[in-house]
């Protein structure tokens, strides 16, 4: 059986490198075009498991502005982004609130939390 052969740009370090991968049977057999160690590490990551922090915003009652940012404390799974979206667009959050409370916890059943990523009162 032949692996699917793609590339993508890695996006962990400044160089930008393009890398050429081969992945068969859920992991990366063969790689190439990586100018720095975290290339394979991006690739393997991101054919078998890509995942994204998410940054928004919610509102906000009692502030000077209408919208907190907000961001997830950790990854979540990229397949799960609108879920989650659709979750924190349900909450609304009272001020004043600090930078790195939780204001959702366990979005989407991801285990992972959504902070506050500025203080607000």
């Amino acid at each position: 059986m032949s692996g699917l052969n793609t590339s993508l740009t890695c996006i962990l370090c400044p160089m930008s490198c393009v890398l050429e991968l081969t992945v068969e049977d859920g992991r990366v057999i063969q790689l190439s075009g990586n100018n720095c160690k975290l290339g394979p590490t991006y690739a393997e990551k991101e054919m078998i498991n890509p995942t994204r922090t998410l940054t928004t915003t919610v509102e906000i009652e009692g502030a000077r502005i209408a919208r907190l940012p907000v961001k997830t404390q950790g990854e979540i799974p990229k397949s799960m982004i609108l879920e989650c979206i659709r979750d924190i667009g349900r909450i609304k959050v009272k001020a004043p609130i600090r930078r790195g409370e939780v204001v959702l916890e366990n979005v989407a059943g991801t285990g992972i939390n959504v902070i506050a990523t500025r203080d607000l009162s």
